[in-house]
């Protein structure tokens, strides 16, 4: 099977043809095809090539994680602090790698 990583929004990913993955949000409309570009793409246990691969993808939609607490406290202070956030992310299906 042939694989190829992609590094989008600070982050790297292994991904196969036919793979759906969560990525950090990227602005394109749900149904839309993209192109990425690989840092390094092999098949199956021969040595990775490195660069000139690109991997076509179609956005499947887009989301918002679980909420995370961030909680800050000093004691004797009186001092604390409480803030929820949740991070953006887009579906996407891995069409061809190539």
């Amino acid at each position: 099977m042939a694989y190829a990583v992609i590094r989008t929004g600070g982050k790297q990913f292994v991904v196969e043809k036919g793979s759906t993955i969560r990525i950090p949000s990227i602005e394109a409309e749900a149904g839309k095809a993209i192109e990425l570009d690989a840092l390094l793409s092999g098949e199956g246990t021969d040595a990775p090539t490195v660069g000139a691969a690109k991997v076509s993808a179609t956005v499947v939609d887009h989301g918002r994680g679980a909420k995370i607490i961030v909680f800050k406290k000093k004691r004797r202070k009186h001092y604390k602090r409480k803030q929820g956030h949740r991070q953006g992310y887009t579906t996407v299906t891995i069409d061809s790698i190539g």
